[in-house]
């Protein structure tokens, strides 16, 4: 096989999905990046919370409370931009 071939496949590919295809293709992308970065925001905060609390035991209840406050404003902005993406690959979903 070569490029051209695989071009033409490809290209044939994406006319049969067509505009809901698209939609409902760029919608999932959005939704794993969106999971992703969450995940690793929220990880990257427990880690330097521990880190923090392993230096400073004596100041690991206010490091707890504020690692807890970023992670649910992380949460929250998380699920604001899962309804987003579910609400961009509404019109894939409607009865026609």
């Amino acid at each position: 096989m070569n490029f051209a071939t695989l071009a033409a496949d490809a290209a044939s590919a994406w006319q049969m999905m067509g505009d809901k295809g698209a939609i409902a293709l760029g919608a999932g992308i959005g939704a794993g990046l969106v999971v992703i970065g969450a995940g690793k925001g929220i990880g990257n905060i427990a880690g330097n919370a521990v880190e923090a609390i392993a230096r400073q035991p004596e100041a690991g209840g206010r490091i707890q409370t504020a690692m807890i406050i970023a992670a649910a404003l992380i949460e929250g902005f998380t699920f604001f931009a899962l309804i987003v993406c579910l609400l961009m690959a509404l019109p894939v979903f409607q009865w026609k």
